[in-house]
């Protein structure tokens, strides 16, 4: 693919997904690049440098996700809005992966997160229609709807293990069992692990092995009702308290998107920053502080549904290439 078809495509992508929020009446948000307090996901590092503001010289960090700016204006009355926007994560390479990328985040407000499912089934329709007349790429037909499988249903189908038995308490141990049962290797981890990260570990050994090479491959597959221990922003469903208001989209083989039923409780969201940072202490991770603002804005902010798909990652599916590496236009090596 030369240098005229990668911004051809591109193109045609990023103008199916505005046409598309158009439509649904949603503003386009631009938030800030540099912020004080980045996420505080264990996993994920930021990459921070020093701005002169002409008087002092303070530390700053590039955006890993424009969330906690959007929810804030969420917070101030915003109801439709999304963003197209660079993101930064250190370490972050491969196929999959990259440093610096687009995502496109977006937030209902009022809105069940089941909403989000039907918002990607339209948004990579319609990409895959712009770019070649029709939904089909290769083997994968975008067409909606999109298989719908809870992560205790895709455990059970493509593991046999039973996840909820694991939930409340995090039972790490005992998923790893269930997992070396079910013939599936999983490599110990430090012997002072906590029981989140324990499960986490044993969760995700099983999502690599089993999970995800069976999922998303003719049809994309969301996969939601994610267990309790791994709600990260999002709120403990009210039907079911082992498992929480999370989805994720699968589609040729690629993890493309993460959403929410957003977390509205302030109290509840600062123990889990707190356990966060202590996650992110122990593994030898930068520790970051809590962004207040966003704390005091979750206390007004209404019920709502978000979703953050890496608009890279579905040009690449809509577009039936393998690497990130293959669209990159005007990279420094």
């Amino acid at each position: 693919m030369n240098t005229h078809e990668r911004l051809r495509v591109r193109h045609v992508v990023r103008s199916a997904v505005r046409a598309y929020f158009d439509a649904e009446q949603f503003v386009e948000v631009e938030p800030p690049t540099l912020v004080k307090t980045p996420g505080l996901e264990p996993h994920i590092t930021a990459l921070g440098l020093q701005v002169d503001d002409g008087r002092t010289t303070q530390p700053r960090w590039l955006q890993t996700s424009p969330e906690f700016a959007m929810k804030k204006l969420l917070a101030d009355g915003a109801q439709r809005i999304y963003a197209l926007c660079r993101v930064f994560r250190a370490g972050e390479h491969g196929p999959h992966h990259r440093v610096e990328f687009t995502m496109l985040e977006w937030y209902r407000a009022n809105a069940p997160y089941t909403q989000l499912m039907t918002d990607c089934e339209s948004l990579l329709a319609a990409a895959a229609r712009a770019l070649h007349g029709h939904a089909r790429v290769g083997d994968l037909d975008l067409t909606p709807p999109y298989e719908r499988l809870t992560l205790a249903e895709a455990f059970q189908r493509h593991a046999g293990v039973d996840l909820l038995r694991f939930v409340h308490p995090p039972d790490g141990p005992g998923l790893q069992r269930a997992a070396r049962d079910s013939g599936i290797q999983i490599v110990r981890g430090p012997a002072d692990e906590d029981p989140v990260s324990a499960f986490e570990r044993a969760f995700y050994e099983i999502m690599l092995a089993r999970v995800e090479p069976a999922i998303g491959r003719t049809r994309p597959t969301f996969l939601y009702e994610w267990p309790a221990p791994l709600a990260a922003l999002s709120r403990i469903s009210e039907k079911d308290p082992r498992v929480a208001e999370r989805v994720e989209l699968y589609a040729g083989g690629v993890e493309l998107g993460n959403g929410f039923g957003e977390l509205t409780d302030a109290d509840e969201q600062l123990r889990r920053f707190a356990d966060e940072q202590e996650r992110r202490r122990k593994l030898g991770r930068p520790v970051y502080a809590i962004d207040q603002q966003f704390l005091s804005a979750l206390r007004t902010m209404p019920p709502s549904c978000g979703m953050a798909v890496g608009l890279d990652r579905m040009v690449m599916v809509c577009a039936e290439v393998d690497d990130l590496r293959a669209l990159a236009v005007l990279e420094d090596p």
